[in-house]
């Protein structure tokens, strides 16, 4: 079984942010599947079982994605290795797309959160959104909207990923990295 995470706020407000990026991906993999929603209060969040695998989106906000991650991991007794967050990351450009196994938060507030509950050794879909002109910015830039020209191209951004995130499932991640990194010329 494989946990299949996608990182961001809820509520209306945080809905077309680059900070949902994550979201957006579960929502388009889940889309018109035939699914079963799992509601346990403990779980804080949104699970749809889709055949052998779990799609979550965290109803704790950002900072805390790891108290969800980690109920729903002990309940199923799901290995970490078969754990794939997705999530924005500020560190690459917009259209690129890259994968990893463990390593550092980068400052990620989320992953921050699930390295302190379950540890670092789980899969990364790391979805490039930029970066703001100031640091000081960092805020206001990941809770800000997509563009409609941004969401065009997210269309494309978000199949590739699931694409990848399906031969996650069968594949190592040097082939993955190997052969979904994208990096898209905008």
């Amino acid at each position: 079984m494989f946990l299949i995470v996608g990182l961001g706020n809820i509520g209306t407000k945080y809905k077309r942010t680059r900070h949902n990026v994550g979201f957006f991906v579960i929502d388009e993999m889940t889309k018109n599947l035939s699914s079963t929603s799992i509601n346990k209060s403990k779980f804080q969040a949104n699970v749809i079982k889709i055949d052998q695998n779990l799609f979550v989106k965290p109803n704790t906000y950002m900072n805390n994605s790891g108290l969800s991650v980690l109920e729903i991991k002990n309940y199923y007794k799901i290995n970490i290795q078969n754990i794939i967050i997705i999530h924005d990351d500020l560190d690459l450009a917009f259209g690129t797309v890259k994968f990893k196994l463990a390593g550092s938060n980068g400052g990620h507030n989320g992953l921050r959160s699930i390295d302190e509950h379950i540890g670092k050794d789980y899969i990364r879909v790391r979805i490039g959104i930029g970066k703001p002109k100031l640091k000081t910015d960092i805020i206001n830039y990941v809770l800000s909207n997509f563009s409609k020209d941004e969401f065009n191209i997210l269309e494309d951004i978000i199949s590739h990923t699931i694409q990848a995130i399906k031969a996650i499932q069968t594949e190592n991640i040097n082939h993955i990295k190997a052969n979904y990194t994208l990096k898209m010329n905008l």
